[in-house]
């Protein structure tokens, strides 16, 4: 499936639009106290555990986001956007969302 944060996709044309696609993932509350207690530590680096966190948080909730567009009869997802915020009591736990236009796009035939 072809996932663009863009709303037109060059040399296809969109056939049908279906509809807006959705996924979420959260990350647990210890999670997000010891990262964001970490950027204040750490100044200029990154820690691997929490990036790999963040990024694993950020592909269930693509995953989620294309196995609902795949659901509905799309092959392709436009106009992604992925948002992080923190939710819970005190911001305890941080949520990625993705979400995006399923379509059917078909490829642009050379006259």
């Amino acid at each position: 499936m072809l996932i663009t944060t863009t709303s037109a996709i060059e040399g296809k044309r969109i056939t049908q639009y279906i509809g807006l696609v959705n996924g979420e993932a959260i990350i647990g509350a210890n999670l997000v106290k010891d990262f964001f207690t970490s950027i204040r530590d750490v100044v200029g680096g990154q820690t691997g555990a929490y990036v790999q966190a963040l990024r694993e948080a950020k592909s269930i909730a693509l995953k989620e986001m294309v196995d609902q567009a795949t659901r509905l009869g799309a092959n392709t997802i436009i106009g992604v956007d992925l948002d992080y915020q923190t939710i819970g009591a005190n911001g305890a736990m941080l949520m990625v969302s993705a979400n995006g236009t399923a379509v059917v796009a078909e490829s642009i035939k050379p006259a």
